[in-house]
């Protein structure tokens, strides 16, 4: 039996030459695929203590829904921090930078729009919302995709230091925070423990009142 001839096309001037393997054709396709995402962070608001949760769901999805090429990390920002315990004793901790918020790299297209919002526990994206002409509901989110400079003081590494516990703070103070991720800030203390050298205060995060724990070095009160 003769070997099967090699494909080949006419070329310039009538000459055959060989045609490109289909494998080369779809990977330097692939490639280019990939070439024009348009990769972008996102913050994605989810129910409060679901943000693990979210994060391995997303992910499962993506990936069963074949888009894992488009929506390509998940994130929870954390920072360590410590606590005393009963003791008195200095123990370290992982704490959540935004709670019920996790950040998501995504294309954003109506199908990966439609992953993220169909996840269990995902609220919404955060954005620009658009008013409803009537009723009271809320309108629709025009997702916004987060700046440079919002994504470098996300994922800034910020190391905690002690702190004294006397501090002459209390409920309803304005604050202006100095150190952190959340530095440039302003807020209004909540709650103030100081046996744990910390205060709780809320600071406007992506146009929202979010609820942040701060240590007591890392804030002045507003005069």
């Amino acid at each position: 039996m003769s070997p099967e001839p090699e494909q080949r096309r006419r070329g310039r001037g009538g000459r055959l030459e060989p045609l490109e393997p289909a494998g080369t054709a779809a990977e330097g396709e692939e490639s280019e695929s990939q070439g024009r995402r348009n990769l972008r962070w996102y913050a994605v608001q989810v129910a409060s203590g679901c943000e693990n949760k979210v994060k391995s769901t997303l992910m499962q999805r993506a990936a069963a829904l074949d888009v894992a090429d488009q929506i390509v990390e998940v994130v929870i920002p954390k920072r360590t921090g410590f606590k005393l315990d009963r003791s008195g004793k200095r123990q370290e901790q992982e704490e959540k930078i935004f709670p019920g918020y996790v950040l998501v790299r995504m294309d954003l297209n109506d199908d990966t729009w439609m992953v993220v919002k169909t996840t269990p526990n995902v609220i919404n994206f955060v954005g620009t919302e658009e008013r409803r002409a009537y009723g009271r509901g809320r309108g629709h989110v025009t997702p916004r995709p987060l700046s440079p400079s919002e994504v470098q003081r996300i994922f800034s590494s910020v190391e905690v230091e002690e702190v004294p516990l006397k501090i002459d703070m209390a409920p309803g103070d304005r604050i202006e925070v100095l150190a952190g991720p959340f530095q440039g800030f302003y807020g209004e203390v909540v709650d103030v423990s100081p046996e744990r050298g910390k205060l709780k205060a809320l600071i406007s995060i992506f146009g929202r009142d979010t609820p942040v724990e701060l240590e007591f070095g890392q804030v002045r009160k507003e005069v």
